[in-house]
Formats: structure tokens, C-alpha cells, sequence
């Protein structure tokens, strides 16, 4: 073995010992497994260094770098700065650890392909398939997260694998990227949306139902948009898109039957996902942060129990532990790095000066309050290169901290709000990033010169809605 594989199996392994050991202390914080959770944390920050490239690695080391002037100023100890800022963002780590394993149930069935076959006679109009397309994008997001756009991109191609033009690939990419936008708001595994929710103490079943409700309204909202789009470009999609699907089916192997079992499955794994979490979340007093990981694990296990196909857990795990983890080191040792600029910040006096700015703005300008103000912050984050989740883990930490007097909820909906807008129009953040690479535009197309009507007035209706939450609340 070589001396770089062996710092790169070093690398997955104190990832996995962190998240266990994260685990095993949400029930027991024992004093010896919380001081070995801080060694680990920045083993992992080291071993990073030393696997990943400095090009890429070089935002985790300048945000690390940031924290140990801010320590410095405070007359912090920079080492026990250091040790105490890696488990601040512990229950993140877990989240990212654990919930790209949902993929691999999804890859057992076609469930997309029969889900489309059975419902063809309901997405025979562009407006009806753009919406599914929207409306499917989320739900995948629940499982795949941004994997979600390549898998629908590759789906979509097979139906309309002839519609190569510049329109039409906005026409498919826009309806993509608007809905993992929108599964931010609502969608409970998105680590970026249980972050915010959990760190200023929302309640996630009005988060929730208040997120899926704006995400509604956006997709109503993305499918007003295609029909001035096809009349500006001279788009006929709905005979075309007819031809094509009944092309598709035509080839279709699969009977009626296997089918509708496997639509029935699909829904079946959504909400017994979904309604796992909810059920212990209401009799087990726990975090969410770490009960998702922990129900995620036991769903999985009751999913492969229930195929008879146990065998398979043993291959699933080598090979998310040889391949998978390993991509998790930037994010992980990124994480660590920003639990450590949010410790190092609470200790000065950060928090309580952001609250004056905030206060001497409302002051002067008395109808712009901080949740106008909340969504430029993220917009404007994303477009420096910080995607969604390092933005949340951030900002709410941060947040969390200034005691803002609005209700959790609403600051809940304004954060996430711009997380939507940062993912349609930032040419730096992986969504947009992975879409161009599967529809071949560049990213200024898929991104500003397909969604900036759409954001503005995504914004204005968003704006509306918690501006008038704010004075009934």
C-alpha cells in the first residue's frame, strides 16, 4: 500500500469514526469520546490537506485561517479554539455522512420510468410536464439531492432525446433547476433546510407547511412562465412532446402491473421515509439533526429486509466506504472549518453588533426590516461560491446568536428563500454547475438568462407573503 492510499483510507476512516462517535455522544456525552470527537475533527482537516488538492481545498483553509485571527483578536487559546469550533458543526456531519446512502434504494427499481409510463395521459401538455417535471425534481430531491437534476436530465433526454436546440434545452434545464430550488424550502432531508430549521429552533412542522406552500406557489409560478416563453421562440412543444412519449412507450418493457407495483412502492418509500421521522420525532425528544441519520439508517435496513436482498447491504457498504465517503472530505473538513469560525465569532462581540447595523437600518428606513435584507445576504454569499449548505451553517449560526424578534419560522422562509434564488442564478454552485454539464449550455444560459424574471418575481411573491406573516404573527 501506498503512502497516498493510506492517507486517503486514513481520511474516510476518522469520517466515519467522527460521525459514529457523533452519534454514540448525542445519548451519552462522555467526557474522553467528546475530546477524542475534537482530535478526530481536526485529523480530518489535516488529512485533507494532505489527499486533496490546495486548489480546491482552498476555502476550508481560508475560513480556518479567518477563525484563528478572529481567536487571536479575542485572546482566545487558538488550540482549544480550534478543538472546540470542530464539534460545533457535528450534527451537520452526520446529515452528510449519512443521507447520500437514500440513493441506493432508489437505484433498485425503475420507478421513475414506470411512474412516468403509468401517468403519461397526465403530462401530455408542455404546461402539465413542465409542471411534473418541477414537481418530480423534488421529490427525487428527497432522495438523491442534487443528483436529482442529472437523474431527471437523463430521464427527460430519453423522452425527448431529438429536442436539442437552445430553447429546448432551457425548456427542460429551467424546469430542473427551479425544482431542486424549491425542494429547499420544504424538503426535510436537504441538510441545508434541517440545518436552518434546527439551529434558530423553528418548528419543522410549520417550516414545512409553510416551505411546501411557497414552493407551490414557485411552481405555479415557474409554469406561468412557459407559455410566454414558447409564444417569444416559437416553441409548438405540445404535439412534439405527444409524439415523443408515445415513441417511448412503444418501446416499454415492462407490463402494466409491475408498473403500478412499482408507482405504489415508490410513494410507499417517500412517505414511510417521511412519516418515520415524524412519528419518533413526536414521542422521542431528540434532534432532528441526529434522528434523520439515525431513522435513515433503519429505513434502509427495513427496505432491503422487506426485498429479501440483506446480501447486499455487505457490497453497498465497501463500496459507499471505498468511493462515497471519500468525496465527503471537502464538505466535511469545509463544515469543521465553519464550525470554527462560528465559535471563534461568539467570542466577541460579532453577534451584538450585527444586531445594532440591523437596528440602525430599520431606524432609518422604517418599511425595510432584516427580513428583506436576509435573502441578499444569501444570494450574494452564493455568488462568492458558498453553496447552500455552508451559506445556512453560517448565516444561522450566526443568526441564532442576534435573537432577532420575529418568529423563527418567517427567518426560517427568508433564508431559504435566497438559498432558491442563489441556486437559479450563481454560475459557482454545483446545481447549476452539474445541469450545464448534463445539457451542454454554458452556465450564464442555465442560469441568470433562463431564471432572472423567474427569481425576481419568486422574490417579490415570497417578500409579499412574509411581510404579511410578520404583521399577523
Amino acid at each position: 500500500m501506498t503512502m497516498k492510499t493510506f492517507i486517503k483510507n486514513g481520511l474516510r476512516v476518522t469520517i466515519l469514526l467522527y460521525t459514529l462517535i457523533h452519534l454514540v455522544t448525542s445519548f451519552n456525552e462522555h467526557p474522553l469520546l467528546i475530546e477524542l470527537l475534537s482530535y478526530i475533527g481536526v485529523a480530518i482537516i489535516i488529512l485533507g490537506v494532505l489527499t486533496i488538492p490546495l486548489r480546491h481545498f482552498k476555502l476550508p483553509l481560508f475560513i480556518l485561517l479567518i477563525a484563528m485571527i478572529i481567536l487571536v483578536y479575542s485572546q482566545t487559546n487558538i488550540l482549544s479554539g480550534i478543538l472546540l469550533g470542530v464539534q460545533e458543526m457535528r450534527n451537520v456531519i452526520g446529515i452528510l455522512v449519512i443521507i447520500p446512502l437514500i440513493s441506493w434504494v432508489l437505484q433498485e427499481e425503475p420507478y421513475i420510468e414506470d411512474m412516468m409510463s403509468v401517468f403519461h395521459n397526465f403530462i401530455n401538455t408542455s404546461k402539465k410536464f413542465y409542471f411534473t417535471m418541477i414537481s418530480l425534481t423534488q421529490v427525487l430531491t428527497y432522495f438523491l439531492l442534487f443528483g436529482s437534476i442529472t437523474m431527471m436530465y437523463q430521464f427527460i433526454d430519453i423522452i425527448l432525446k431529438d429536442q436539442k436546440s437552445e430553447m429546448w434545452q432551457r425548456y427542460k434545464g429551467s424546469a430542473l433547476l427551479r425544482g431542486y430550488g424549491l425542494s429547499t424550502l420544504w424538503v426535510i432531508t436537504v441538510p441545508s433546510f434541517i440545518v436552518v430549521v434546527d439551529t434558530l429552533g423553528a418548528s419543522i412542522y410549520i417550516s414545512i407547511a409553510q416551505g411546501f406552500g411557497i414552493a407551490l406557489v414557485g411552481t405555479f409560478l415557474a409554469v406561468l412562465f412557459v407559455a410566454p416563453t414558447e409564444r417569444k421562440h416559437n416553441l409548438n412543444i405540445t404535439p412534439i412532446l405527444q409524439t415523443e412519449i408515445n415513441n417511448v412507450l412503444l418501446t416499454a418493457s415492462t407490463d402494466i402491473k409491475t408498473r403500478k407495483q412499482n408507482v405504489v412502492e415508490f410513494f410507499l418509500l417517500f412517505f414511510s421515509l417521511f412519516g418515520a421521522i415524524f412519528f419518533i420525532y413526536s414521542f422521542w425528544n431528540i434532534p432532528l439533526l441526529t434522528l434523520i441519520p439515525l431513522t435513515i439508517i433503519g429505513w434502509i435496513m427495513t427496505f432491503y429486509l422487506y426485498k429479501r436482498r440483506l446480501y447486499k447491504l455487505k457490497s453497498i457498504a465497501k463500496q459507499y466506504f471505498s468511493i462515497e465517503l471519500g468525496k465527503k472530505a471537502y464538505q466535511v473538513a469545509l463544515m469543521l472549518s465553519i464550525g470554527t469560525l462560528i465559535y471563534s465569532l461568539n467570542q466577541t462581540d460579532f453577534a451584538e453588533n450585527v444586531v445594532g447595523g440591523l437596528n440602525a437600518i430599520e431606524n432609518n428606513v422604517s418599511w425595510l426590516n432584516p427580513l428583506y435584507l436576509l435573502p441578499f445576504i444569501v444570494i450574494v454569499l452564493g455568488l462568492m461560491g458558498l453553496g447552500p449548505l455552508t451559506v445556512m451553517v453560517l448565516v444561522a449560526g450566526i443568526l441564532k446568536s442576534l435573537n432577532l424578534p420575529y418568529p423563527p419560522e418567517l427567518i426560517v422562509l427568508a433564508i431559504t428563500s435566497g438559498s432558491v434564488i442563489s441556486i437559479l442564478i450563481s454560475p459557482v454552485l454545483m446545481p447549476l454547475i452539474v445541469l450545464s454539464d448534463s445539457n451542454g449550455l454554458n452556465l450564464f444560459t442555465n442560469g441568470i438568462k433562463s431564471n432572472w424574471k423567474y427569481a425576481l418575481a419568486f422574490f417579490i411573491v415570497t417578500q409579499i407573503y412574509i411581510q404579511l406573516m410578520m404583521h399577523i404573527w
